[in-house]
């Protein structure tokens, strides 16, 4: 099965979709391409919608198998179509680009350092996680940073030994360090992962593709 593909051209395809268990949130203008690949390679539920009537739904919204939590900005009728699969909470302080600042999987959930403390506490409440504030090679965006999944964590290259520990101790399953895109240590703006599978940008070299699949055990 192809590996890698982009969205309209671009490889950053974390940009415009995210992953969040079964389901992975894309724009309805989505190449056709795209969606057959992404729901046959993550063998995920496709859900297309809009967030604050925009197509970069990988800033936007973030989640797990629990809940999603989505920018305070969506519309009453994007927030309608997300609540068909998760319960939904809203961001609606200053850091509502929540895949920004929220890297999660159903055990912990990890968020932007200078996230207000009860802000962070509601959202590792609303997805049933244990909540750590962090940064990833000093990048405080988090969910830009890494990819995590209930099997693996992929985080950014120039992720430190003590930012790497502090995630191994609420995560409880395997770290790495990786890129994407041909070097792009931003790792959740090129890449699509759940438990079943992956997919990444098409600039992603096979070296690439190869620490993804250790990280994320798809190795045979």
């Amino acid at each position: 099965m192809e590996r890698t593909i982009t969205f309209a051209g671009d490889p950053n395809i974390g940009v415009f979709s995210r992953v969040a268990g079964d389901i992975v949130i894309i724009p309805p203008e989505s190449p056709e391409d795209f969606k057959v690949a992404v729901q046959a390679a993550l063998d995920a539920k496709v859900v297309e919608t809009t967030i604050q009537g925009s197509s970069i739904i990988g800033s936007l919204v973030a989640g797990n198998n629990r809940g999603l939590v989505v920018s305070g900005l969506a519309t009453e009728e994007e927030v309608d179509i997300l609540a068909e699969h998760r319960e939904v909470l809203l961001l609606n302080e200053s850091m509502n680009a929540a895949c920004n600042v929220i890297m999660a999987n159903d055990s912990f959930v990890a968020v932007h350092p200078d996230m207000p403390t009860d802000m962070g506490k509601a959202i590792a409440e609303f997805l049933d996680a244990e909540l750590v504030f962090l940064t990833l090679g000093g990048i405080k965006t988090v969910g830009m940073a890494g990819v995590a999944t209930n099997k693996g964590v992929i985080v950014h290259p120039r992720a430190n030994a003590q930012e790497i520990a502090r995630l191994e101790a609420v995560a409880k399953i395997p770290v790495g360090t990786g890129t994407i895109n041909m070097g792009s240590g931003l790792i959740g703006t090129g890449l699509l992962v759940n438990e079943k599978g992956y997919l990444a940008g098409n600039a992603t070299s096979g070296f690439e593709l190869g620490r993804i699949e250790d990280v994320f055990g798809f190795l045979e």
